[in-house]
């Protein structure tokens, strides 16, 4: 996987330019679908990464870049569920997430948020 550049707002997989979260799944990046983690908001004031939303567990390490100013509330269920399944989690900002996962590609899995 190459990452080109972080913007805020943007991301850059691939030579594909992302302007929303983004999941990336066994090589695979998609759009992070939030709206079941919405009704969390108000609690954080910032839409949170909840066990609600379809996580991206199979594999050994889950990468997850909380934005540029690491502003993604991550909840407690999923740091539950992710022991639970024995996978190693990182919870870094997005601009240091992307080099991890240039340096240990395999078996990674990641949820970037490319804003805030």
């Amino acid at each position: 996987m190459r990452f080109g550049r972080l913007h805020f707002g943007s991301i850059t997989i691939n030579g594909v330019r992302y302007t929303r979260d983004v999941v990336i799944d066994r090589g695979s990046v998609g759009k992070r679908k939030k709206k079941p983690s919405r009704k969390c908001r108000e609690q954080f004031g910032h839409t949170p990464l909840s066990i609600e939303e379809k996580l991206p567990c199979k594999c050994r390490w889950l990468v997850i870049g909380t934005g540029n100013y690491g502003s993604l509330p991550v909840m407690e269920d999923v740091k539950g569920e992710a022991r639970r399944r024995q996978v190693e989690l990182l919870i870094i900002p997005t601009n240091e997430a992307i080099i991890e996962l240039a340096k240990q590609p395999e078996d990674t899995n990641a949820i970037l948020h490319v804003t805030c």
